[in-house]
């Protein structure tokens, strides 16, 4: 199994019910073919710079156990046509 460490950055602006579903969302194509092994909220940080005329990004760091790519590739899908987030990292343990 490959372990994964995924950081995504969602628009601060969201209210928590629909950041909070849409994380829920996110995490389902994590789990089609491995386990979270732990998720670490950052909360609401300023942007190095701006992102899409956002000043401010609500970060989430994930760590994914995962005997094949198929849920990270999904996940990876979903992230780049997703309007409420602003950008992601996918790294290899």
């Amino acid at each position: 199994m490959k372990k994964y460490e995924i950081m995504y950055v969602l628009k601060a602006n969201l209210d928590d019910e629909t950041r909070n579903v849409l994380i829920g969302k996110l995490h389902e194509y994590l789990t089609i073919d491995g386990t979270i092994e732990s998720i670490d909220e950052w909360g609401v940080r300023d942007l190095a710079y701006e992102i899409q005329d956002e000043k401010k990004g609500y970060y989430v760091v994930v760590t994914v156990s995962a005997s094949s790519s198929k849920g990270i590739n999904e996940f990876d899908r979903v992230v780049k046509i997703n309007n409420n987030v602003l950008r992601h990292g996918i790294f290899v343990l």
